[in-house]
């Protein structure tokens, strides 16, 4: 980042700095003090299990020009007092998004926004030099962080928001500004903590709170509860779908390949085929929604079509591939109802592809509340029509076997685990090369843990 004097700093967090220290100079913001780099402010993060401001003089010893800090203490570098070094840190991270002037686009929703926000940045960045959230990133935490470390000539930004409380989405959009707002879906994740899909609605609805006048949202316009708000509010909204041919983007003749989706787009005065290298309706529907914000900030369609076939997904995130005869679909990095449903669709798709069994692997859906049981039983009997063979994990998990019973799978084919070992161990004895195995779950059930297990050879 640009050079920032401390005086700049503390007004950007509405901090504390004696006058003497006022024209210090800083290069970049750091909240890990291993990591610090001579030029950094230091921001002391008091967290569950350790507090920065024990590692100030750490910070100071690798070259910290100052530390940002939420209780006096005695350092041997300049600090800027703050009642929150949380808050204090992403109105750094507004203040930075402000001075760079480029244009943001901002993605939340239940399902999908990790992938969303991947494809596109993928759109965008030949044509723009675009910055995106890495990784997960998209809290009070790791939204400032990704703007604190953008390089300096950013044209335009694509980012992550998550929530799972009301009041946290305006918090980061308030960060984020975004010139575009998108909306992937509505979902039963968090539902325990914002109590119903109408709550949830409200809490995704934040982020436009942040939007300038002349932004835009951009929905999805097959959700009922995104459409019904389309009048709502001074702001412009665009929407994607594929059943509400009210939208303004539309995809149409989807065909679903060994390899991918193939579609066309119709919006915008545009129509255009795409193939996009992964399975699944509700891929049509996240590029969908890159699709619309990449044409609204001009992107050729011959562009749009020419990076999105060569996408790749990230992280633990629906990766298909064979291993030792088996063809493995990867998708352990997090599960609510509708994406564990629309993992099992891809498992059945591979059921006119292979002489082996279907077999999903599937653990607890998390943060769902008194609707738990109710979705785990669901998702059992969805299972049931999707699947050859069901093995589940977690306490929740459970409900999914009665699930699977009722819903006209063999008892036989059924088990439930307590461990990832005895999973892994029931799954080299029965699996077969040729098998298709999917491995779902939420994060906190770590899922690829099994899967590794699976592949590592029996511990004499």
């Amino acid at each position: 980042m640009k050079e920032l004097t401390l005086k700049q700093a503390a007004e950007d967090c509405r901090g504390t700095l004696t006058p003497e220290q006022a024209e210090g100079m800083i290069t970049g913001v750091q909240i890990d003090s291993r990591r610090v780099k001579p030029g950094d402010l230091f921001v002391a993060i008091k967290g569950e299990k350790s507090d920065g401001h024990d590692f100030i003089g750490m910070a100071a010893s690798l070259g910290a020009s100052a530390a940002l800090v939420q209780r006096p203490v005695k350092a041997a570098i300049p600090t800027i007092l703050v009642p929150d070094t949380i808050k204090a840190y992403g109105d750094l991270a507004a203040a930075r998004r402000e001075r760079m002037g480029m244009t943001v686009i901002g993605i939340t929703g239940s399902v999908g926004k990790t992938t969303t926000k991947e494809m596109t940045a993928c759109m965008l960045e030949r044509t723009y030099r675009t910055a995106r959230t890495e990784g997960n990133h998209n809290n009070n935490i790791g939204l400032p962080m990704t703007i604190l470390d953008m390089p300096d000539d950013t044209e335009t930004a694509v980012l992550e928001l998550g929530m799972n409380h009301f009041g946290e989405m305006a918090r980061l959009t308030s960060i984020a500004k975004p010139d575009i707002a998108v909306i992937t879906n509505i979902g039963t994740m968090h539902i325990e903590h914002l109590g119903s899909r109408e709550g949830i609605l409200q809490a995704k609805l934040e982020i436009i709170r942040g939007v300038p006048e002349n932004g835009v949202g951009v929905f999805n316009g097959d959700e009922p509860l995104l459409w019904n708000v389309r009048a709502d509010g001074g702001h412009k909204k665009y929407y994607y779908g594929i059943e509400n041919h009210a939208c303004d983007v539309l995809a149409t003749d989807i065909q679903e390949l060994d390899d991918g989706m193939r579609f066309v787009v119709s919006g915008f005065g545009h129509r255009f085929e795409l193939f996009v290298p992964v399975l699944g309706r509700h891929t049509v529907y996240n590029t969908l929604a890159a699709v619309t914000a990449a044409l609204l900030l001009k992107v050729p369609p011959e562009t749009i079509q020419t990076q999105i076939s060569g996408f790749h997904n990230t992280g633990m995130r629906q990766k298909i591939y064979e291993r030792d005869g088996f063809t493995i679909i990867e998708d352990c990095y997090n599960a609510g109802p509708e994406s564990t449903e629309a993992a099992l669709e891809i498992l059945a798709g591979f059921r006119s592809r292979t002489n082996g069994r279907c077999i999903a692997v599937l653990g607890d859906m998390l943060e769902l509340g008194n609707r738990s049981a109710a979705e785990h039983y669901r998702i059992g009997r969805i299972a049931a029509t999707k699947a050859d063979v069901l093995y589940t994990y977690g306490v929740n998990a459970e409900r999914m076997v009665s699930g699977a019973i009722t819903g006209g799978m063999k008892q036989k084919l059924i088990e439930h685990f307590d461990t990832h070992e005895d999973l892994a161990h029931m799954l080299k004895m029965r699996a077969r090369p040729g098998d298709v195995i999917l491995f779902k779950g939420s994060r906190g059930m770590r899922m690829e843990k099994a899967l590794a297990l699976f592949f590592k050879e029996e511990e004499e």
